[in-house]
């Protein structure tokens, strides 16, 4: 079965297989492209369940709690572009660089992946060329697409954290991550904490880095594009209501954000 492209023969997805990109509103025109690197929590039939018992893959090792739901209203919120990942970060994870030990986890949070131990390199590549490829890849042909037609391009990550890590219970309801570029975050932190009820993060719970990244390191800053990360906590988007309020929060925020660097001229008026 040929997949991905001529002369490109598949060794993973197969027939019944979903496409490893989801999109939402592709045609939108704010400025805001929206991914979401852990949005699906589908596994290539020909790998089975990994090896683990469903109850585990439904997790946060399989995939980010409820922000498949928040980020597709806040595209339709916003008029955004979203460009998601289908597939379980247990078979690849699409916000880690390839060569790193997490990128096909044999351990996450403690729990052993059966499925995922002893791998051949034939198999790693396909996974790669299969599922994180294709993502990324369609990533930057919309942002090339983009800045070719005058649309400005402000990229924005989503994803959710749990509520407790290693026994330790997190206090922030939502975090905004970033590394090098600090244009936009301090004007979401603003944006939330306004709104008077919220315990935001300032690069909490985690923070960009070259080594455990990769969306925001190769498709924002090394562009140039002003960037953020974006974490819910999964106690607060696990059912559709949840989902439906936070969606509604960020688009609040972010029309304010458009708002403002429309006036300082950092986006066309």
């Amino acid at each position: 079965m040929v997949l991905g492209g001529a002369g490109s023969t598949s060794l993973l997805l197969g027939e019944g297989d979903p496409a490893p990109i989801v999109e939402v509103n592709p045609q939108g025109r704010s400025p805001f492209l929206l991914t979401s690197d852990h949005f699906g929590r589908a596994i290539p039939r020909a790998l089975g369940d990994l090896g683990l018992a469903e109850s585990e893959l439904t997790r946060h090792i399989a995939w980010d709690i409820g922000i498949a739901g928040v980020a597709r209203a806040i595209a339709v919120h916003l008029d955004a572009h979203l460009i998601a990942q289908a597939y379980s970060r247990l078979v690849i994870d699409c916000n880690r660089p390839p060569d790193a030990p997490s990128s096909i986890p044999r351990i996450s949070e403690a729990t052993v992946i059966p499925g995922n131990e002893g791998l051949t390199r034939e198999v790693t590549e396909a996974r790669r060329c299969e599922i994180f490829d294709p993502y990324h890849r369609r990533i930057s042909e919309t942002i090339e697409r983009r800045l070719r037609d005058g649309i400005p391009t402000v990229l924005v990550s989503l994803h959710s954290f749990t509520p407790v890590y290693a026994g330790i219970k997190r206090p922030w309801h939502v975090g905004t991550l970033y590394q090098s570029d600090t244009r936009l975050p301090p004007l979401l932190l603003k944006g939330l904490r306004a709104q008077g009820d919220l315990v935001v993060g300032d690069n909490e719970p985690y923070a960009v880095s070259n080594e455990t990244d990769y969306t925001i390191p190769v498709h924002g800053e090394a562009r140039g594009l002003m960037n953020t990360g974006i974490e819910i906590r999964q106690d607060l988007i696990s059912d559709q209501s949840g989902q439906a309020q936070w969606a509604q929060r960020l688009a609040d925020a972010f029309g304010e954000i458009e708002a403002t660097l429309r006036a300082q001229r950092l986006l066309p008026a």
